[in-house]
């Protein structure tokens, strides 16, 4: 697959935050100078400053983009974190809708204080890239994986074997993003796509995959080895 070019870590804004963070912006500067210049008492001023400030820092954070770069100099049959956030499901499931056997699944729930973008769990190329509507249950619940919008995006290994990443949409999220492409080569540190506000990473992979991750267990992605192929 040829060798993973490192460079230095940085943080940068997300591109599909940019509209977002930027006319929010301006409303919120916009009425802060109306209540300063129009409001006899500067109470309202202060309040509407403090609240509204904190609300744009939350979203600030959750659409920070960090360019990470994984330390491990052979990544081959290494799986790592597809996203922030917590470890929600270690199950062996039964995946009927491309594989029809047994595969284990292991799911990361992103919450609003994450960072959502995603990476590519593994090196390989792409082989299937698929969007389904659904519904938006929330996303730590089992029935979210099959009932809610997702996108699912099969990469095959160098070894040969299919994985399956799946974005899915939670009870808040209602825009799913992927830039993975049919028949693209891809590789862990590059981003896979990205989910906006509250939402869920699933990665099934093969029955006898080493689980390097616990319930519960905080994630970072691109970093975190959750799983070893065989």
């Amino acid at each position: 697959m040829g060798k993973r070019i490192k460079k230095l870590k940085k943080i940068r804004i997300h591109r599909e935050g940019t509209d977002t963070l930027v006319w929010s912006f301006v409303i919120i500067a916009a009425i802060a100078l109306i209540l300063w210049r129009y409001v006899d008492t500067i109470i309202p001023f202060w309040a509407f400053v403090v609240i509204f400030g904190s609300v744009y820092a939350v979203v600030l954070n959750f659409f920070r983009c960090p360019i990470r770069y994984n330390s491990e100099e052979d990544t081959e049959k290494l799986v790592v974190a597809p996203a922030d956030g917590k470890i929600v499901v270690i199950e062996e499931v039964e995946e009927n809708v491309y594989f029809h056997e047994k595969r284990l699944m292991i799911s990361i729930f992103m919450s609003l204080f994450n960072v959502h973008a995603n990476w590519f769990p593994v090196d390989g190329k792409v082989k299937y890239v698929h969007h389904q509507n659904g519904n938006y249950h929330k996303a730590w619940l089992p029935k979210a994986s099959e009932e809610n919008e997702h996108a699912d995006i099969i990469i095959t290994t160098p070894e040969g074997v299919d994985i399956l990443c799946r974005q899915i949409a939670g009870a808040v999220a209602r825009r799913i993003v992927t830039y993975a492409k049919e028949g693209e080569e891809c590789f862990i540190d590059e981003h896979l796509g990205f989910i906006k506000f509250g939402s869920r990473v699933d990665v099934y992979l093969p029955i006898d995959s080493e689980v390097c991750v616990k319930m519960g267990q905080s994630t970072t992605g691109d970093l975190t080895t959750i799983a070893k192929l065989k």
